[in-house]
């Protein structure tokens, strides 16, 4: 067992080697990132029905739920769960477009090196510039997989968050 995890850590650790620095601010986002997602994800499913039935039971409770300040009260009430339900999304979402970004910044930066090894040496040596290309290919193959990992997570986080607010405001009914 203990050699198993050595091993995948040391692949893990060769691949960020040959992805250069780019990789490492990569891995940070997505580690934000996820933890941002799970986040939401015990927000939405765990703690959201709670305070929904919290909600729920307190209207019922009013004698007056017609009146106009009991609509601007469901509204308010309502407005409150949307913000909570849709709390760190836009961030998620800024850290999914941002690192296929950071993946192109990687391109470049491994360019530099291959150009820079080229110069150094006067060659076009194939082992003098692999590392170099290395850093060009891998960064931006990371970024886009840590995008399309979170895309269809926040896809699935923000549809359950609508539907939740939906029946939230068909549990509140206003006369």
């Amino acid at each position: 067992m203990l050699f198993w995890l050595a091993d995948i850590l040391s692949t893990v650790s060769d691949y960020m080697d040959a992805g250069g620095w780019v990789l490492w601010v990569i891995a940070t986002s997505l580690f934000i990132m996820w933890t941002f997602l799970l986040e939401r994800a015990w927000f939405i499913y765990v703690q959201f029905p709670r305070e929904a039935k919290r909600m729920i039971g307190e209207w019922d409770a009013r004698t007056d739920t017609t009146s106009w300040y009991a609509h601007r009260i469901r509204d308010a009430r309502l407005s409150e769960a949307e913000v909570k339900l849709n709390e760190r999304i836009a961030a998620i979402k800024t850290l999914i477009a941002v690192t296929p970004m950071m993946g192109l910044l990687g391109t470049v930066t491994g360019m530099v090196a291959v150009f820079e090894s080229m110069a150094i040496t006067g060659s076009s040596n194939a082992r003098l510039m692999a590392s170099g290309i290395s850093m060009a290919t891998i960064p931006p193959l990371s970024g886009m997989v840590c995008a399309v990992s979170g895309l269809f997570v926040v896809a699935k986080l923000e549809g359950s968050a609508k539907a939740k607010l939906e029946r939230l405001a068909d549990h509140m009914p206003h006369h």
